[in-house]
């Protein structure tokens, strides 16, 4: 049983399949990174080493174990075949390009040594290639792809958690590890705060459903867009390692709206089963169209004059130093816990994008090193659709204003407050745009104007402007140099 983005007992379709068919599992975890362009994030790979942790004590607890290796996987499970002596090798599949080449690299050669093969969908609701237009292509726009799911549901039906196991007794030449072998944890403590924030594991993903269920999700549809509240249901990084899978969040969400006593839960499960549409959504594109991990979806956008000279003003978008509160109060979270609040997400992408005209490129590979949740098809939809450049994008002119946004969704600034601490004294007036403050406002807040907090690193309007002069070029077929 070769664990992959699967990382649970439960609803484990592989798992379910290999005891269904009277074999005895063998779980292996292989330490593996095929794509040399989105090597793991320093964020994600902490959330891996707990999440691993978790597997392996619930194999522990059912009688078996997990064997932990490092290498190229193939060579791996040759080697597992041969001194196990095992007949076949079960996985759920993945969708990202790299794994996809590699697992059929796989599937040939152990097919060509009387290996059974046997692959399963453990990760999406439905399979990429089951969900199709009429016309037989792939969906380009999320709303007709999300009638379609929302009217179809999952493709199969939960599956129980597996009982007791047999015991492993493997003699292999492999090498095989502990889980901290694997060097997961960063070099430094710059995730101490993690700890506070995050319960990586398959029991962590039930409390986390749990708890949303229990205090936010009622109240979905209102809150889930204002950062300062705890309203979403932060379940996005046990979805990527697997820990529970959309089909069971799926089937949670219509029972607990079923037996709730309150009208709204059903409009509020649908409301949050739509983003896991999104999530669904993300995975069919990238798996259609493989090569928008590093180039736009739209063509036209290949020939945008994004600046080239950008060094210090990404160094401080990353920092959350560009001067502009909302902006800065997202990057901040990010940093602190490996987490950002989707609207903020859209927001701090689209300073970066549009207000900077910094390659969208360059955001996923930051946003794909610092969160947990760092997943290759949602990081790659939500940055070209925020950049202009992907599947159901907005119009390239609508800029996010990230004050105008903070003035709408986090009012008295309580979020700004919290993650940029230096203006936590401001009148609400100015927290979001503290440059048009006086220099008595600032003096009384306790700020030293362009000390304790930056100057705005650029003009929102005049950025507007220039943005959207780069869009008209491209779309004239022109192309304009910035710098």
């Amino acid at each position: 049983m070769w664990f992959r983005r699967d990382l649970r007992l439960a609803d484990n379709p592989a798992l379910q399949a290999l005891l269904d068919n009277g074999h005895t599992p063998v779980p292996v975890y292989i330490h593996d990174e095929p794509d040399p362009d989105w090597p793991l994030g320093s964020a994600s790979a902490w959330w891996l080493h707990h999440s691993l942790l978790s597997l392996r004590d619930s194999l522990r607890q059912r009688g078996s174990k997990l064997l932990v290796v490092s290498g190229e996987s193939l060579r791996i499970l040759l080697r597992l075949v041969d001194s196990t002596g095992a007949t076949g090798v079960y996985w759920n599949r993945c969708y990202e390009p790299a794994l996809i080449e590699r697992d059929k690299g796989i599937r040939k050669a152990l097919g060509e040594k009387g290996i059974e093969t046997c692959s399963y969908s453990g990760l999406l609701l439905r399979e990429p290639w089951q969900h199709l237009k009429k016309d037989g292509t792939p969906y380009r726009v999320f709303t007709p792809f999300w009638k379609a799911l929302s009217g179809s549901g999952p493709s199969r039906a939960v599956i129980e958690p597996a009982g007791r196991l047999a015991a492993v007794r493997v003699d292999t030449p492999c090498t095989v590890q502990e889980v901290e072998a694997l060097d997961l944890l960063p070099a430094v403590d710059w995730d101490r705060s993690f700890y506070e924030h995050w319960e990586p594991g398959e029991d962590g993903a039930w409390n986390t459903l749990n708890g949303f269920t229990d205090n936010a999700a009622l109240d979905y549809t209102s809150s889930r867009d204002i950062p300062a509240e705890p309203a979403t249901s932060c379940l996005s990084a046990h979805l990527h390692f697997g820990e529970i899978s959309p089909v069971q969040v799926w089937d949670f969400m219509h029972h607990w709206a079923s037996i709730s006593t309150d009208n709204g839960a059903y409009a509020a499960a649908e409301a949050f089963l739509r983003q896991i549409g999104w999530r669904e959504f993300s995975h069919h594109l990238l798996y259609h169209f493989p090569d928008t991990t590093l180039h736009p979806l739209d063509a036209r956008f290949e020939h945008f004059p994004w600046r080239s000279d950008y060094g210090a003003e990404l160094v401080r978008w990353q920092k959350g130093r560009t001067g502009i509160p909302m902006v800065d109060a997202g990057m901040r979270q990010l940093w602190a816990t490996g987490y950002m609040h989707n609207r903020v997400r859209m927001i701090v992408a689209s300073f970066l994008t549009k207000n900077l005209l910094i390659p969208w490129q360059e955001g996923a590979r930051w946003f794909w090193d610092t969160l947990v949740d760092a997943d290759l098809a949602n990081n790659t939809a939500g940055w070209q659709w925020t950049a202009g450049c992907g599947a159901d994008a907005a119009p390239y002119f609508r800029v996010f204003n990230p004050v105008l946004q903070g003035e709408r969704f986090d009012k008295q600034g309580q979020y700004v407050r919290h993650w940029v601490p230096e203006l936590a004294k401001l009148p609400d007036k100015y927290i979001h745009r503290p440059w048009t403050a006086d220099a008595t406002v600032l003096a009384g807040a306790g700020i030293r104007q362009g000390l304790d907090y930056p100057e705005p690193l650029v003009d929102l309007p005049a950025s507007r402007k220039a943005a959207l002069q780069a869009w008209e070029s491209v779309k004239q077929g022109s192309r304009i140099q910035l710098r």
